[in-house]
């Protein structure tokens, strides 16, 4: 008989084999963690990014790639509408698009999901499955091996839900949308034409002019599938199904008008409705309930502006704006008072004082809100350069294409109503600034002068609103006073 130590002994080789057979690497179960972990590994998500400090959530304008398109890393993927701006998002890795959660038109938080990628074509099933909320298929492959005989005959049956991807033809009348658009349907009000970065990319690509497309977006905004469906559009018209295609576009044709009805909106047909802000209008609101925490308090001046005037008209045949003189004048007037374009710090136990002197003009939007356009270094950019680089940005402000450095960077801030017949107004301090300027129109008014004569000149009134923690009242009197100067003598805005 054998001992007992021996018997122990049989009993530990056996289930270490055992062991061993059931964890080997090509075991189904090493298979199916292998698997499990590849798939969770090679999906990458694609994240709403932050496009600003103020910045909380985003809404997708256009994807420039769909499902199951490759994806380079720093390709252009997807087009967000920021609080400010469009702007395009690049991918930060290699593969193919998998699946996307947040489609056009929809709003995504900052950090949320919107889209996922897949590595290889092995992972799009992860990825779609993730898109959907669904955990990782990792285990179907193995079930497939599990039981080989009985799978056979499971690849028939889903034979036949590929078969209900085939009425996928039907829909491709889906370019009928396109009709809209190629009838030459009506303009913006406003007769501009606002497309999306990508769109307008697009459209010199296929050779569409966009003055002839309807926009699907807010406001009349062209997206890229705009563009897309009116170069498929001109495309068919030769074959013959366009015909059906053309009759089938009839019905859908007069929902043309009701895609820019808001541009021609009228006040009875806003009576008893709601419309939500636009993104660009939430970003406006939250600052200024953040401005009512700041102590503000405020400081007017009049300043004659007949010099001003006599100079604008000189230099307007060479292309120079009033919008760039009077920023010139601030940019000029502020280099000798720091505490005008600092600000308080966060906590509000200190003053942090800014290098550059950069004016921020206040710019409405054609959509609703407004928007701060940068002229950076104002006290030292000739008035000839600010003038070009104002008209480039105020044109790429409205069709919303600023990048986030040329609408936050400034440090001083001017609104200027003037141009409406508004003779004086205060402005609310935008946070995280010293002061902002109010600018009226100049009205012609009986004045005084120093000997006694009187006579006519034309005089304009400004408003200083100032956050009293840094500046107080001795300060923004000075600061008018060399803004006053400087305008009263603006031979020196050519210098």
């Amino acid at each position: 008989p054998r001992s007992p130590t021996f018997l122990t002994s049989q009993l530990t080789d056996l289930t270490m084999n055992l062991s061993l057979k059931i964890t080997r690497p090509g075991s189904l179960a090493a298979r199916r963690r292998q698997s499990a972990n590849v798939s969770t590994n090679a999906v990458k998500e694609v994240f709403m990014p932050a496009l600003s400090s103020t910045m909380t959530e985003g809404k997708i304008v256009s994807w420039l790639k769909a499902p199951g398109d490759k994806v380079t890393k720093g390709e252009a993927l997807v087009v967000v509408e920021s609080d400010k701006a469009d702007m395009d998002v690049e991918s930060f890795n290699d593969g193919i698009l998998g699946s996307i959660v947040t489609q056009e038109g929809e709003m995504a938080n900052v950090g949320a999901a919107i889209a996922f990628i897949a590595e290889t074509d092995a992972d799009l099933a992860a990825a779609q499955a993730k898109g959907s909320g669904g955990a990782a298929p990792a285990p179907a492959a193995p079930a497939a091996e599990a039981a080989p005989p009985a799978e056979a005959a499971a690849p028939a049956p889903a034979a036949a839900p590929a078969a209900a991807p085939a009425p996928a033809p039907a829909p491709t009348p889906a370019p009928a949308p396109a009709a809209p658009a190629a009838p030459v349907p009506q303009k913006r009000a406003d007769g501009r034409v606002v497309a999306t970065p990508y769109a307008k990319k697009l459209a010199q690509q296929l050779g569409v002019n966009l003055e002839t497309i309807a926009g699907s977006g807010p406001a009349g905004r062209i997206t890229a599938a705009d563009v897309e469906n009116a170069g498929k559009g001109a495309a068919p018209a030769a074959s013959a199904p366009a015909a059906p295609a053309a009759a089938a576009a009839a019905a859908p044709a007069p929902a043309a008008p009701a895609a820019l009805a808001p541009t021609a909106t009228t006040v009875s047909d806003l009576a008893g409705t709601t419309v939500p802000f636009t993104s660009l209008q939430q970003a406006v609101s939250r600052n200024m309930i953040e401005s009512l925490a700041v102590p503000e308090f405020r400081v007017s001046m009049t300043i004659s502006t007949d010099k001003l005037d006599a100079l604008y008209r000189k230099l307007k045949p060479k292309g120079v704006t009033m919008t760039a003189l009077l920023a010139k004048a601030c940019g000029n007037a502020l280099e000798g008072h720091p505490l005008l374009y600092a600000s308080c710090t966060p906590d509000g136990s200190g003053i942090t004082y800014n290098e550059n002197i950069n004016i921020a003009m206040a710019v409405a939007m054609p959509d609703g809100g407004l928007i701060t356009p940068v002229l950076k270094d104002a006290n030292v950019t000739d008035i000839y350069s600010m003038s070009k680089d104002w008209a480039d940005l105020v044109k790429r402000a409205r069709a919303k294409q600023l990048a986030p450095a040329e609408f936050t960077t400034g440090n001083f801030t001017i609104s200027n109503l003037g141009m409406f017949g508004v003779n004086s107004f205060d402005a609310i301090l935008p946070p995280g600034t010293a002061a902002i300027l109010a600018v009226g129109g100049s009205q012609p008014v009986v004045s005084v002068d120093a000997n006694g004569r009187m006579g006519v000149e034309k005089q304009m009134i400004v408003n200083l609103t100032a956050d009293h923690r840094i500046v107080y009242g001795a300060h923004a009197a000075e600061f008018l006073q060399s803004l006053k100067q400087a305008i009263e003598h603006p031979d020196q805005l050519v210098f």
